[in-house]
């Protein structure tokens, strides 16, 4: 099947050239984009007079366990700290969840990275209590609502080595049949064994460690005083930072020879601004770091446009970010999948913005509308591998409401169990 979209504005992600144009999409993983082909080519049409049509959006880090906590019961005591807000809320949640749970964590989570024009997405999850089939319920949920995936299971010695051993053996399980990641939670809660397991799997998967970094001084304090060194030395003594697959998360507490140990690597960095800023951990300095920065939601959302506004906002001060930067980072999760070779991201993944902007759009200020005009509510229609997931706002391949019915029912009984 192929759609055209006609009397589309069409935005290169790269270049930012505009060209007013229709636009066939042919289906599929070798779907291309055909430019001003007749009306008999298409199956479908749709009309995009005034629209603008660019790239579909990637989430760099989520956290699909999180998604049914808008709104849950406050912890049993209020959080003084980062390592209390992980044991009093996410690590309490996170014991909690069972197969249903993460099933409606995950269809929630794709319904909004899809409404929000992103198409792909690259989780980071844990389930202490459901670790066997977890990532498999995920990626079916993906499926289900027409999202590419790249999951990993956060293996962690938190909860003791007989779960440390079963984050291992899902791992395997699933990069034995899917592309994926080879999770880890932090370095303050990943033994030297557990940590070598891990790292002798993302060898023999030729696949990549997605991490936690020095999201909080805590990560380097119990670094340095367990095993006499910092988090990115001792992650590197593994050989993780070899894999240009490696995705390593926040990245806030880093001394100068860390940030040279990164920039010299293959490693990819995520951004989490919002999360940052909730959690209270400090804000972001890519400074030395190269330019393998990419943004993420960290489970605070789904809206990478939000993401990406936010991270510009947020280093006002604090980063050396301008427009074109945030941007840049914004659309630096494309590079890190084209460059290791995963699928799910390719040309017929698209977003139709129906943006009603007060003011001229043109390439010269197109950066300027991104982070001050650009919003999740302007995405009318999503294209993954050249099918129609969302249309006029609406969802095409689940029925939302029935799903949101079902979802609020693993939501209730999440937040019971919690009790």
């Amino acid at each position: 099947m192929s759609i055209l979209l006609k009397n589309a504005i069409f935005i290169d992600w790269k270049s930012l050239d505009f060209k007013e144009c229709d636009i066939l999409v042919q289906e599929g993983v070798e779907g291309r984009l055909l430019f001003d082909v007749g009306e008999n080519k298409a199956d479908k049409i749709i009309d995009c007079t005034g629209m603008y049509v660019t790239k579909s959006f990637a989430v760099g880090h989520h956290h699909v366990y999180s998604a049914l906590a808008r709104g849950m019961p406050a912890p049993h005591k209020n959080p003084e700290n980062f390592y209390e807000i992980l044991k009093y809320i996410w690590w309490t949640l996170d014991k909690a969840l069972d197969k249903d749970m993460i099933e409606a964590s995950a269809l929630a989570t794709a319904m909004a990275c899809a409404k929000s024009g992103s198409t792909f997405v690259i989780d980071h999850h844990a389930s202490p209590n459901y670790i066997t089939g977890s990532l498999e319920t995920i990626a079916k949920a993906f499926e289900k609502v027409g999202l590419g995936h790249l999951l990993c299971y956060e293996i962690t010695d938190r909860d003791g080595k007989e779960k440390a051993v079963q984050g291992l053996e899902e791992t395997e399980k699933y990069l034995q049949k899917h592309q994926g990641l080879v999770g880890l939670h932090a370095s303050f809660t990943v033994s030297n064994e557990t940590l070598k397991q891990a790292a002798d799997l993302m060898q023999k998967y030729n696949s990549g460690i997605h991490i936690h970094v020095a999201e909080d001084n805590y990560d380097q304090q119990h670094c340095v005083k367990n095993y006499g060194n910092r988090v990115v030395e001792r992650l590197n003594d593994y050989g993780i930072l070899n894999s240009s697959k490696t995705i390593l998360g926040h990245c806030l507490h880093l001394d100068d020879n860390e940030r040279r140990i990164i920039n010299k690597s293959e490693a990819f960095i995520v951004q989490n601004a919002e999360s940052n800023l909730n959690n209270n951990v400090g804000l972001f300095n890519a400074e030395g770091l190269g330019d393998n920065i990419m943004l993420g939601t960290d489970g605070m959302h789904s809206d990478m446009i939000r993401s990406a506004q936010a991270a510009f906002f947020s280093g006002r001060a604090h980063d050396n970010i301008d427009f074109e930067k945030a941007y840049l980072r914004f659309r630096k999760v494309h590079d890190y999948v084209r460059k290791n070779g995963f699928y799910g991201d390719e040309a017929n993944n698209l977003v139709v913005i129906d943006y009603p902007s007060p003011t001229p759009l043109t390439p010269d200020n197109f950066s300027g509308h991104f982070l001050f005009g650009f919003r999740e509510q302007y995405v009318r229609h999503v294209i993954a591998r050249g099918k129609v997931i969302v249309e006029n706002f609406r969802l095409t391949t689940v029925d939302e409401n029935e799903l949101l019915k079902f979802t609020q029912e693993q939501a209730l009984r999440l937040w019971d169990r919690i009790k």
